[in-house]
């Protein structure tokens, strides 16, 4: 029962009531068409931002492996220490983020994995689809051949909705063919 009940709540800050024509947000209406959103680099000025919606994630405790929140000049070391850092604006507001990097080392290398968090009130307005692509094309530039999503949780529909809708962009990414 308690477990149900973690799962639920995940699965409404993740993915929210949904709305009938797209399977969203019940607010939805496709709203990524009025947004002006561009996505890029992190840069050290954006730390105290990030770090809120990064947090506002942790806090909520059913994703990310982090339990404490950062901040300052711990939170600037995070993110810079990432392959890739990418932050969403919207009229030059942050409403996003993803941390890029590899899933491992040495044979796993060419792996990479990536957390992604969207600011809360606004989730479900196609952001984190965007991010997820954003971060593949930045993948692929930075030489990973792989991206993986590692920590799907099985009752995110709307994520898995998104990664299977075309499998061969979204399921375990293959950038080029494997080695031999």
């Amino acid at each position: 029962q308690m477990l149900d009940a973690a799962i639920e709540q995940f699965d409404y800050v993740w993915i929210g009531k949904f709305c009938k024509e797209c399977g969203r947000r019940e607010y939805c209406s496709d709203p990524i068409k009025w947004m002006i959103m561009v996505i890029r680099k992190f840069k050290p000025q954006n730390t105290d931002m990030a770090a809120e919606i990064w947090n506002s994630v942790v806090d909520d405790g059913i994703a990310f492996p982090q339990m404490n929140n950062i901040k300052g000049k711990e939170a600037l070391q995070f993110f810079d220490s990432q392959s890739y850092t990418g932050i969403a604006e919207d009229n030059g507001e942050i409403v996003g983020l993803y941390i890029l990097h590899p899933n491992n080392v040495g044979r796993c290398g060419h792996i990479c994995n990536t957390s992604y968090a969207v600011k809360k009130g606004i989730r479900g307005k196609h952001i984190g689809e965007q991010l997820v692509k954003n971060s593949m094309d930045v993948g692929k530039r930075l030489g990973f051949r792989i991206l993986q999503f590692n920590a799907v949780v099985a009752t995110n529909e709307i994520a898995l909705h998104l990664y299977t809708q075309n499998p061969q962009d979204y399921y375990h990414v293959l950038f080029e063919e494997p080695r031999e």
